[in-house]
């Protein structure tokens, strides 16, 4: 399956895009790493590919039709989305709150049965927080409740899923943790696009990176050949470095000294 996302551009006032001519595509099995400054529209496309927003300028293509005449229905079940703030509305607990993930595949006064808490336990298991099946889901810490909301799209039985940052909540262990999934449902055939703050992880997913320089300029291609010391720098406005550490074995990118770069500030 693929998602193509063909010129897009959005708009929330009608005249002036946060971003347009956005161009690329992904395929199951595919990662792609979204990369930029707060508030140039990292968030607001990954909506369009959920078709929460409509694109303003472009089309996006589910399969090779466009989105804007595919039912929402349809899309819930092919396209998956974890925000990076999930706001409890109910006092369910874990376990049946991940099954409200399949909520697209039943009908409307249809009740979930046994083999739907089935694959609610498998995406629990799969993400290692099993041991949380009876909390209430309202009563859980932001990083339990991230790792909940990405077994809630698992179970979900899509192709592709869409992460809004999702370690922004995550100890450092956990973070490590989230990105071996991340991996792992490539591996397992998802297409996945995040949005991430952290350069050091699009060299750890590896795949493919879409950026957006605070200039709002896109970049898109294979994370070894866009990623520079120079487009660093343009995105975050402080110098970077991309070094080979061999005892890793894999590039890494980090900051010189933080006293040296507040002298510059």
């Amino acid at each position: 399956m693929q998602i193509k996302v063909d010129q897009v551009g959005f708009s929330y006032n009608g005249t002036e895009e946060i971003f347009n001519n956005i161009s690329f595509s992904i395929q199951s099995g595919q990662i792609i790493s979204i990369l930029g400054p707060n508030g140039i529209g990292k968030t607001t496309l990954l909506s369009c590919l959920a078709k929460l927003h409509l694109p303003t300028s472009g089309k996006i293509f589910l399969n090779g039709q466009d989105m804007i005449s595919i039912e929402h229905r349809h899309i819930a079940r092919v396209i998956g989305y974890v925000p990076q703030n999930v706001i409890p509305s109910f006092d369910y607990n874990v376990l049946d709150y991940v099954v409200t993930g399949l909520a697209p595949w039943l009908g409307v006064f249809e009740k979930p049965q046994k083999e739907h808490y089935q694959l609610a336990c498998e995406a629990l298991q799969k993400v290692g927080i099993e041991h949380l099946i009876d909390k209430p889901y309202s009563r859980i810490s932001a990083g339990e409740l991230q790792l909940v909301s990405i077994a809630r799209v698992i179970a979900q039985k899509v192709k592709f899923v869409l992460m809004d940052e999702p370690t922004s909540h995550l100890d450092y262990g956990n973070q490590i943790k989230v990105l071996d999934i991340i991996k792992e449902m490539a591996e397992d055939g998802y297409g996945v696009i995040l949005t991430t703050h952290n350069p050091d992880q699009v060299f750890l997913l590896e795949g493919n990176v879409a950026v957006f320089d605070r200039e709002g300029r896109f970049y898109y291609g294979n994370w070894d050949k866009i990623l520079s010391d120079d487009l660093l720098k343009t995105i975050y406005g402080v110098t970077l470095k991309i070094c080979d550490v061999a005892k890793v074995n894999r590039k890494v990118c980090i900051a010189p000294r933080i006293q040296k770069i507040q002298r510059r500030m």
